[in-house]
């Protein structure tokens, strides 16, 4: 499919041919849900955690004699049913993550992509050359209209890009490799460079 190719003065430079494989493919909610709860729990930190017997202060002795005091028997007053005890079945220190298919993570990829150009919400631009200033972007998005955007350019680090919009809120910038399915359903407009398109059609197509 053809797309228009616009500069960042919202004036047209040409037209780019998208990869059907990679942009036109039919969105799956199962496959893009899957992949967010993935990529949200590998982002948990897991370092919640609560004492057993073993973490708390206190004698290992017997509180009390086994036999003769009427009183059910207790091995130790650290025990979950004392106060000050242990708890039961309490989160301990853990990783939230899981594994998922290399397939499936491409999918969503093309699924997250192709469900912007279905709503009409990708742009391409032909190169992300700003000055460096958050002001000047800043007017440049309102030119758009845009109240929410990603921007991905190509594989290398745009720093002058990235240090212009690191403070606009609603606005984030990554380079090609580490566009993700999570980013790009977050935000309501999706914006890549020419170089951009080329480095995802070579790694997803």
């Amino acid at each position: 499919m053809k797309c228009q190719v616009k500069d960042f003065n919202n004036k047209a430079k040409g037209q780019i041919e998208l990869n059907d494989s990679v942009f036109g493919i039919e969105p799956r909610k199962d496959i893009l849900a899957r992949t967010v709860n993935w990529q949200l729990a590998k982002r948990r930190s897991g370092t919640h955690k609560v004492k057993l017997v073993g973490d708390i202060r206190g004698t290992t002795a017997k509180p009390f004699r086994q036999k003769g005091t009427g009183r059910a028997r207790q091995g130790s007053s650290r025990a979950t049913q004392f106060r000050g005890g242990a708890t039961v079945h309490g989160p301990v220190v853990r990783s939230h993550g899981y594994k998922l298919p290399k397939k499936i993570r491409k999918l969503a990829l093309k699924c997250a992509l192709s469900s912007k150009q279905v709503d009409g919400k990708l742009l391409v631009l032909d190169n992300f050359e700003v000055s460096g200033k958050t002001k000047d972007l800043v007017e440049t998005i309102k030119k758009f209209g845009f109240k929410s955007v990603l921007f991905i350019d190509g594989p290398n680090q745009n720093t002058a890009f990235a240090q212009a919009s690191s403070n606009i809120p609603k606005c984030d910038f990554l380079p090609s490799a580490g566009a993700n399915v999570y980013d790009i359903l977050r935000r309501d407009y999706l914006v890549l460079s020419r170089e951009a398109v080329q480095h995802l059609e070579e790694r997803l197509g």
